[in-house]
Order: structure tokens, then sequence, then C-alpha cells
């Protein structure tokens, strides 16, 4: 954190704050399991523990502050019920408080959110209405339903009580690891960091705890943000990180950010599907891209690290098509899935040699798919794309050379 923060004029929630909300999220929130991960110790050089948000209830950390707010609410404002907008964890972390605490909640999901998380949300007794290709026309439906009813409309991150719920995690990593040097956490709008880092830093001022922030490299608003002092909108691209794609930060998140978080970095989604991949093989935990942000960041080399390190895993919510195609896409990131299309001359037995030469250079053939029409191909030419297991980097580059030494022209496709 920075050396020079004066915590007497640091916004957001005080310390007292954040304890009071940790006494009072202790009536749902399960305290998750941290577990050191000797895979990424080995990769990043220092002790890396993984504290599992993913095991949460609702699948995320996104509990500590719904219910958080919740809990605040008046008699009156109770008795009016709730309202959130969202595609997915706030959905059910919202859902979920208003069951326990007995308040009638409306979520607002756009009409192609994910079956599973559709099913969850009102699962926990929510009543959903789906509107919206978008989310920002879900959002202004729901904030128009708050209008209309006087139903309390609950925000994902910019709000006071919910950055208190969020910064229960901060306190519960120093309990957990009190001499931890770094934290790594995903950021979307910046509801979890703004408060894991104000808590952090209030708990522990004496302490040089570095926090870094994690966003995908397609909606990373608080890079530029940051840079010029103030908010900066971006325009949100493709990305397999849903839960983070957020279009502008915070502006309480902002402000407590920009003065208590040391650093922000990005990672590509070929990096969260490597690091997907890597936490169902190495740590068996189940991960949402989004939640693997920081993990990605580790595997990339973008962060600069002193153990021991806690890597935030934010949430473990994804749909099981999804995980299918990431996995894939994980394992092509890692040349571990190679995809390779060859020109052959148009005559019999050239697919048998094709696959004895990979059968010798012990790859494995998954698919193939056969054409003789396409671009960059001659009338005496027919395409085959081959997709085949491979054992990585040194693998797959050892199939292609035997490809060439045969004279054949592959090239890997994605």
């Amino acid at each position: 954190m920075h050396a020079d923060l004066d915590l007497s004029t640091l916004p957001g929630p005080t310390l007292e704050e954040f304890h009071a909300a940790r006494d009072r999220v202790a009536a749902v929130v399960q305290v998750t399991p941290m577990e050191v991960s000797r895979f990424l110790s080995e990769s990043a050089g220092a002790a890396v523990f993984l504290k599992a948000e993913n095991l949460q209830r609702t699948g995320s950390y996104k509990i500590r502050g719904a219910y958080n707010r919740l809990s605040q609410l008046s008699d009156d404002e109770r008795a009016r019920g709730v309202v959130a907008a969202s595609a997915g964890n706030h959905a059910q972390g919202v859902s979920l408080a208003a069951r326990e605490l007995g308040i009638a909640a409306t979520i607002f999901m756009p009409t192609g959110v994910a079956l599973p998380k559709l099913q969850a949300t009102r699962g926990y007794g929510a009543e959903v209405v789906l509107e919206g290709d978008i989310f920002d026309d879900t959002n202004a439906a729901a904030q128009a339903f708050a209008e209309r009813t006087g139903a309390t409309f609950i925000p994902p991150f910019d709000h006071h009580d919910v950055v208190a719920g969020q910064g229960t995690l901060g306190l519960e990593i120093l309990g957990q690891l009190p001499d931890v040097a770094t934290i790594i956490v995903p950021i979307g709008g910046g509801g979890l960091i703004s408060g894991l880092a104000s808590a952090v830093a209030q708990a522990a001022p004496d302490r040089d705890i570095r926090i870094i922030g994690v966003q995908a490299h397609n909606a990373a608003p608080y890079v530029p943000s940051l840079e010029a002092g103030e908010i900066v909108p971006v325009a949100v691209g493709p990305t397999i990180a849903d839960g983070i794609a957020v279009a502008r930060p915070g502006t309480l998140n902002f402000d407590i950010i920009r003065r208590t978080v040391d650093d922000v970095v990005t990672v590509s989604d070929d990096d969260i599907a490597r690091a997907l991949v890597v936490l169902l093989e190495r740590a068996k935990l189940v991960v949402e891209p989004a939640g693997a942000a920081g993990v990605a960041a580790l595997l990339a080399g973008v962060v600069e690290v002193e153990g021991p390190v806690v890597v935030v895993l934010s949430g473990g919510n994804i749909d099981p098509m999804v995980m299918e195609r990431v996995i894939g896409r994980g394992l092509a990131a890692d040349q571990r899935y190679l995809k390779v299309h060859i020109p052959l001359p148009d005559r019999p037995g050239q697919l048998a040699r094709i696959a004895e030469i990979i059968s010798h250079a012990n790859a494995n053939v998954v698919e193939v798919l056969h054409t003789r029409h396409g671009t960059g191909l001659m009338i005496s030419e027919v395409g085959i794309e081959i997709h085949m297991e491979t054992r990585g980097p040194t693998h797959a580059e050892l199939v292609l050379s035997r490809l060439r030494d045969a004279g054949y022209r592959p090239r890997v496709t994605t």
C-alpha cells in the first residue's frame, strides 16, 4: 500500500465499520479456506496461497457486501423490498441475503443470462425479471422499478455498506496469514479490492502490504483512470471474464483504490483460460474466469511479488458449457491442444501418411476435417485440419518439425 497513506483522510468505511460488518455478516458468511499452492509457489518464486472465495455461499464474495447492506435497512425499507440488476454473482448474493433477512427481492437479469445463474437466483427465492439484451438496459429497468415501487436499489459495488462488507475479506486474510506481503485481487467495478485494501491498510498500518489489482485486457477502466487521476470510462470488448467486465469504475471505489492499491495490471483471455486449467489440474478448484484473473497475472509474469502472496479466487460460478470452451482455450493457449491446417496433394494415401507421422511423434489425433474448398488451396490440393493432443510447447514444436521435415506446410490455427 502507499507508504504516505494518511488514514485519517481515507474515504469510505472506518476500521470500526469493517469490524462491525464482519460481526454482521458472520451470520451467513463462511470463513473460506486458504491453501498454499506448491505449483504457483514454484512458478512465482515465493509462497503463494489461494483464498478460495469460490467456495463461499452463493459461490462468490458478493454475499459479504449484499448482506451487510441489506441488514442495515430500516423496517420501512425492508417492507418495501429490494431490487438489483445483475447477470450473476451480485444477483445471487442479494437473493440469499434477502431470503435470510426476510426481505422480498426482485432481480433484473439480461434476457440471455446463463441458465445456471438464472436457476440459482430463483432458487434463493428472488423474483427474477428478464429484461434487456445488454446489461445497461437491464440496469436501467431495475432502477426504474425502484423509482416506481419504492424498493431499495442495491448497487453491486459503489456503496459505503457494500464496500464495508467486501472489506471483511481483508480482515479474514490478515487473520489467516498475518505475515502476508502481497495480495492480488480481481477488479471489476472495484467493490472487492477497495474494501479489502482499505481494511488491510487500517488494520495493519505499520505493514507494507502490497495490493495488486487485475483486470481483463478488454475491460480495464482502472488503468487509464489511475493514470489520469480521474474516472475514465472505456468501451468494453469481448472477454470471458464477464464478472469483471465493467466500463466505469465506481466513484467511491476509485477514490479508495487510487490511495490504497499499489498497481493494476491486465491479462488476456488466453492468460485467464490457462489459469483456469491450472486451478483445475493443480489445485482441484473450479473457478470462474473473473475469479481466476489473479492467478492469470501470476502465470503471465505481469506482477512483481514478494511472499507470502495471497491470490483471491473471487468466484466459482461458471456455466458448464462455458467451462468446456474455456478449458479447450486454455489447453490450446498452453499448446496442449493443437489445431493444424495442412494443404495436401489430392491423391490417395496422404491422410494416412500424415497420421503416421503424428503417431510416431507420440501425439494423439482427436479430430480431422477435410475439404477441397478453401483459400490458399491449389486446384490439385485438398486441405485438412487436424486437432491433436500434445504435451506442451516443446512437444508441439516436435510434431510440427516432423511434418515440415516430411515436406508438408503445417499452419497452426486457433
